[in-house]
């Protein structure tokens, strides 16, 4: 039977998830902005310095205001445990350096966020990892790739920019079966449409800068998953020092009070605008898997069922030069890296990584010239769609 006391629906879970953690008699959560906290006797400094995650020993370590939005976090992913962090690839960071060493290997995808890829392929070589890339829309690539010394798979679905797909209760299980671990990065779908866990991943990581945060006002990282593998992970974020601030960690907690109406509002907008623009004849190709033409629908249908969430690429008619001059028309729609706030932004891909990734990397992620990544906003679609209409028909 349900516990009532342990509410299932979105909206009720970010309102009343913390309700019991700290300051019952406050509506508004109090922010903690002391570094270090003091204790009652020794006996009390010594239980402090010992407690893993202990909430009012050192901020680094925990802070009331992180364990607040750690448990709303927690229960919107149907995890145990979570874990705040100052940045997205610093969640990403530590938990890669707690679940391999040197000698290890790790499953990724040929396709991921940038920052992923780079500590994939430049950083951890450098401390004896390997990694092999694969295709994520091939489940069977995956099991194909998996050696004696792989310990981990790493997932990103839907993946950035391009939004494909990866089967996580395939490789979920593939993973079981061999005795490795699954890390899936959630940021794109948010807990709002997909909820890894379900599906036997093992932990998820986000970008919390992107929708949970959903106000382009912070910047901040989560991992989610059973407590004895965050804790893990915790040990090794204390050493890398990735650390939230009390204040972001509020802010945090705050954008995710309107997460499911947001999401909702995204999903919808979204699927509106890559509609539009599959029909026009300025645009070569568009990647949305809300989209009944992706070839990966029914995945996102069954892996999504809430939505595909708020983010889609698409393909100018012609070149970089062609989708510069796209770019340089829009009005409405401002130009900037990120995703998942209340604005509309809009990105040309070929231009926003060129000094970051290699021509090769860009090959392997399948990144052309022409391609822009979209993120709906909360505008009204009609006011995005003029937009888009107008700066297409620029383009003759």
């Amino acid at each position: 039977m349900d516990n009532p006391a342990q509410p299932r629906n979105f909206q009720t879970i970010v309102t009343h998830a913390d309700a019991d953690v700290d300051d019952l008699s406050n509506i508004a959560p109090s922010i903690h902005p002391t570094t270090t906290f003091l204790a009652r006797d020794a006996l009390d400094f010594a239980a402090m310095a010992t407690e893993p995650r202990h909430p009012r020993y050192y901020t680094r370590y925990g802070n009331p205001t992180h364990q607040r939005v750690e448990e709303t976090l927690a229960r919107l992913e149907g995890a145990e445990a979570a874990l705040v962090t100052g940045s997205g690839m610093g969640a990403i960071t530590a938990t890669m350096l707690a679940l391999v060493t040197g000698g290890d290997h790790i499953v990724a995808q040929q396709n991921h966020y940038m920052g992923t890829t780079k500590l994939l392929s430049e950083l951890l070589p450098r401390f004896g990892v390997t990694a092999t890339f694969v295709d994520q829309t091939n489940p069977a690539a995956f099991a194909e790739a998996i050696q004696d010394n792989t310990r981990l798979l790493m997932l990103e679905s839907p993946v950035n920019p391009l939004l494909h797909l990866t089967d996580l209760k395939a490789v979920a299980d593939l993973a079981k079966g061999r005795g490795v671990l699954t890390v899936v990065d959630n940021t794109f779908a948010t807990p709002i449409n997909q909820r890894p866990l379900e599906f036997g991943v093992d932990v998820v990581v986000h970008s919390a800068t992107k929708y949970l945060g959903g106000h382009h006002d912070l910047t901040a990282g989560v991992v989610a998953g059973s407590k004895a593998l965050v804790e893990r992970i915790w040990g090794t974020h204390i050493l890398v020092g990735s650390v939230l601030s009390a204040f972001d960690a509020w802010l945090l907690l705050r954008g995710l009070r309107t997460l499911p109406l947001r999401v909702r509002q995204h999903n919808q907008t979204a699927l509106a605008v890559a509609t539009f623009l599959a029909n026009q004849p300025g645009v070569e190709k568009v990647h949305y898997p809300g989209l009944a033409a992706h070839p990966q629908h029914e995945l996102a249908r069954l892996q999504m069922p809430a939505g595909c969430g708020g983010v889609l690429s698409f393909q100018i008619k012609g070149g970089y030069q062609e989708t510069q001059q796209f770019m340089s028309q829009l009005k409405l729609i401002n130009q900037a890296v990120s995703l998942g706030g209340y604005e509309t932004l809009a990105a040309h891909v070929a231009a926003m990584w060129a000094g970051t990734l290699t021509d090769e990397q860009f090959r392997a992620a399948g990144v052309e010239p022409n391609l822009v990544r979209f993120s709906t906003g909360l505008e009204d679609a009609s006011d995005i769609i003029a937009d888009l209409a107008q700066a297409l028909a620029t383009m003759g």
